[in-house]
């Protein structure tokens, strides 16, 4: 059996000659594959969580907050060090990408009103929560929040060995 890639004539193919070059660029498109969704940046590190990072950062600053940003108060707090907070992060990336999806080209035309409603709104709720991750922040202070204590990392895990016998 041989990898070698077997040509069809034309005839043969339903195309004349002249439909040719048509025919095999159409064919080459059908055969590239989709890009990869993106990863969820939680899931990243190094040089692709700075640059997801720096893109995030992007939309943030320049499309998020100067629409969407509403004044900072103790029931309302944002952080201006945001990308500190994990959580932050995690939920600004997660409203990046379905803006993305909802609003992007090929995007149906109700997407918006949808990312406004399932998305915008509940991501800024927990966002802007007085016990959210922005908690104690205020305009120009950044508070960095511990993380909450676990008694054990692994409480399902196999038992930690036995100590050694004294000595």
């Amino acid at each position: 059996m041989s990898n070698e890639t077997v040509e069809i004539p034309a005839a043969e193919r339903g195309t004349t000659p002249a439909e040719e070059p048509a025919a095999k660029a159409e064919n080459a498109l059908q055969e590239k594959p989709s890009p990869s969704p993106p990863q969820f940046i939680l899931y990243m590190e190094g040089p692709a969580y700075g640059q997801a990072l720096r893109q995030l950062t992007l939309w943030t600053h320049h499309v998020l907050l100067p629409v969407y940003g509403r004044e900072i108060t103790s029931m309302a707090p944002w952080c201006s060090r945001w990308w500190d907070h994990p959580e932050a992060v995690a939920q600004l990336h997660g409203l990046w990408l379905s803006w993305g999806e909802l609003t992007g080209p090929g995007s149906v035309m109700c997407g918006p009103a949808n990312w406004h409603r399932d998305y915008l709104t509940p991501a800024m709720n927990t966002l802007r929560d007085p016990l959210g991750p922005f908690a104690g922040c205020k305009p120009g202070s950044h508070r960095p929040k511990e993380t909450p204590q676990v008694d054990s990392k692994d409480p399902f895990g196999p038992p930690p060995p036995p100590p050694p016998p004294p000595a």
